[in-house]
């Protein structure tokens, strides 16, 4: 069996580091089709990130089509199953980030993103880049989904990326397991994952300047 690869291995976070918590919105709590049980448990945690610095934040959304017509390819298919989950059907507010998180915006930004990666767009990453960040501390759901195709996206780009383990959450328990050994096994060398109050202790002083 390969080795767990846990903490903090490639030292201290730097100041010109980004908090990217994925997709804590209204869809994936309570009682939503797409509801992750675990989204209350993790919050508090990803209040305590966002607490660090608020400017150092930066929140993804996944807004679903206006209907299903509107989506393409396999997400079509996708769509049909979940017709009571496009923009027609949803409730006011419901792909909002949740108000937990979003009394935090501004100065906190937020992208939204139509697919699972947030880099599809490019847009992101311009905003990353224009601040000079080169690592990212990712918090959110679903750890096997959302979480994990930002990961995957901020390693191809040479990111530094560190996942709050207890920060992440997703409506499959075993799946979320499975990611959590995956991250610390598969990706030892790109991906480290540490509890939130390990990252807060190692994360420097943030400079004055938001992103």
């Amino acid at each position: 069996m390969a080795t767990v690869a846990s903490g903090l291995r490639f030292g201290p976070i730097d100041a010109v580091t980004v908090h990217l918590c994925v997709d804590m919105q209204g869809i994936f709590r309570g009682h939503s089709p797409w509801a992750m049980p675990w989204f209350d448990r993790v919050l508090p945690h990803i209040e305590a990130l966002v607490g660090k610095d608020p400017t150092r934040t930066v929140f993804t959304r996944f807004v679903p089509p206006r209907n299903v017509q509107d989506a393409g390819g396999t997400w079509l298919r996708y769509y049909q199953r979940w017709n009571n989950m496009t923009l027609d059907k949803l409730g006011a507010g419901q792909v909002d980030i949740v108000p937990e998180l979003a009394r935090h915006v501004p100065p906190a930004r937020t992208f939204d993103k139509v697919v699972y990666s947030p880099w599809q767009s490019g847009e992101l990453f311009l905003h990353l880049n224009r601040g000079a960040v080169r690592t990212l501390i990712v918090s959110g759901g679903e750890t096997d989904v959302c979480v994990l195709a930002s990961v995957l996206g901020a390693i191809d780009l040479g990111f530094r990326v560190i996942v709050a383990s207890d920060a992440v959450c997703s409506s499959s328990d075993a799946a979320h397991d499975a990611m959590q050994l995956f991250y610390s096994q598969r990706l030892s060398q790109q991906v480290e994952t540490a509890e939130t109050e390990e990252i807060l202790d190692c994360w420097s002083g943030c400079p004055q300047s938001p992103v």
